[in-house]
This record gives structure tokens, sequence and C-alpha cells, in this order.
């Protein structure tokens, strides 16, 4: 059993789960306004846009981390610029954003030759790769957000579930809209180092999947994709390092894994209640 848990003595260990733990606080604080939005593939954008970011700071011979954080800031004012002019065709602005993002990073990736160990590490995770400048950065874009969230709370509950609502009721939406977009920016940014560019978004909106099969209401539901993302990211690393598997696979292949858990539970206990109503009706 002690063999098991013997990877705490490493610091490498012990920074990939601090930064692990606080990503999966970050991830279902701002995933569960984006899915109940029904802005999914905001996670999508903000990962591609990263990627350009960290192809320019290696480009640059920058640390890469900074220069994705400050791209992925750009392109949130862009994307709330662009959801201003195409309020109908949200899903336009991300699209445009996506193939900027996309095509920047091939292009940054060609001119660096930087298809090497560094940029893998930040594609898919890795566990050995976290710093401790990274950790200190992450903890910081963490306080920040979660700062940001305890703040607005109520105005991102109002505008979560009618906008419109919110907007004739006196809330600044598009303030709130500016920084929640700034706030998913940076979660997308610093979680990448732990989960990897190609699945960050994953670990934004599985867990909160998970959570709305079994949530009976807005904050159960948010309590829920907090242990489900916690839980992700423990089992996920821990199987990582064992099996030395790619951390951010490991991770999300777990919140897969409790949201198809989740989804069976809603199905047998719906069931079970619709059988249980009809015998006491009968």
């Amino acid at each position: 059993m002690t063999g098991l848990f013997d990877f705490w003595q490493y610091a490498f260990m012990q920074r990939a789960y601090l930064a692990g733990l606080v990503v999966a606080v970050l991830c279902p604080t701002i995933g569960i306004y984006l899915v109940l939005r029904r802005l999914s593939l905001i996670g999508e954008m903000f990962a591609h846009v990263s990627l350009a970011g960290v192809a320019l700071g290696i480009f640059a011979g920058v640390y890469p981390l900074a220069t994705a954080l400050g791209i992925s800031l750009g392109a949130a004012a862009a994307l709330e610029s662009l959801r201003r002019t195409y309020r109908v065709f949200t899903d336009l602005a991300i699209a445009i954003i996506i193939s900027a993002g996309l095509s920047l990073a091939v292009v940054l990736i060609g001119l660096s030759r930087a298809f090497n160990i560094d940029l893998h590490a930040y594609l898919f995770g890795s566990v050995i790769a976290i710093s401790a400048r990274d950790l200190w950065l992450v903890a910081a874009v963490g306080l920040l957000v979660l700062g940001f969230a305890l703040l607005f709370r109520k105005e991102l509950f109002f505008i979560a579930f009618d906008e419109e609502a919110a907007r004739s009721s006196g809330v600044a939406v598009d303030l709130v809209n500016l920084l929640f977009m700034a706030a998913t920016a940076l979660t997308i940014s610093v979680s990448m180092r732990v989960v990897g560019i190609l699945l960050v978004s994953s670990l934004i909106t599985v867990p909160v999947a998970a959570a709305l099969q079994v949530g009976r209401s807005f904050r159960s539901t948010a309590l829920l994709a907090y242990v489900f993302a916690v839980l992700s990211v423990l089992c996920g690393l821990f199987v990582s390092y064992h099996a030395n598997l790619a951390p951010g696979g490991s991770i999300v292949l777990t919140a897969v894994a409790l949201f198809v858990l989740a989804a069976g539970y809603r199905k047998i206990f719906s069931r079970g209640g619709r059988l249980f109503a009809k015998g006491h009706l009968s």
C-alpha cells in the first residue's frame, strides 16, 4: 500500500497535484456558466488560441504560459466585440477566432520548428513539466478567477438563465460578459499546463455534464461538479504516474467515466422512481 503513494515524496508530483487541485476548482467554476449558456465551444476556442500563445512564446524565446495568457485575454476582448456585432450568430464569432488562433499556431510552429518536447508537454500535459513558477502562476490566476466568480455570482447566475432580463433589470451585462470571458481565458490558459491544450475544454464541461445528471438544483449541481472535477484530477494523476500515461488523457477519461456512471445512476434512479410511483398508484 505504501508503494502506491510513495510518489508524494517527489517535488514534481507535489506541484502537479497542487496545480491540479486548483484547476479542478477553477474549471467547474467557469464551466457551469458556459454549459448553462450553451457556450461550451468557447473552451475549444480558447484552447486553440492558447496553442498560438504557446507557439509564440517558444518562437520568441519567452515564457510560453505568459504569452498564452496575453493572447487569450486579447481573444476574450475580440470575442465580446464580435458577439455584440453578431448577436444572433454567436457561434460565428467563436468560429472566426478558432480559425485565427489555429492558423496563427500552425504558422508560428512552422517558423520556430517548435514541435518538440516542450510543445508536446503543453499539448498533452505533463506532471514533470510543472515548475514552481507554473504553480505560482496557477495559484495567482486561481485566486483572481475565484474572486471574480464570488464577487459577481448573482450577476453571472442571472445572465446564465436570462440575459435579456438581466440587461433590462440594470445589470451591466456587457461588462460582466467581458470579465467572464477574461476569466475563462485565464482558466483555460493555466489549466492546459495540467491537462494539455487538446483536452482542457473537456475538463471545463464534462464534470459539469456529469453533475447535471444527478444535481437537483443549481447549488447541488455546482457542488457535484467540483467533486467530479477533483476526483478526475486526483485519480487521473494517480493513474498517469503509475501507468506512465499522459495526465491529460487520464484525467479526462476519468471524468468521462464519472459522467457515464452519473448518467447510468440517473437512468436507474428515474426508472426506479417511475416503477415506485406506478406501484404506489395501482
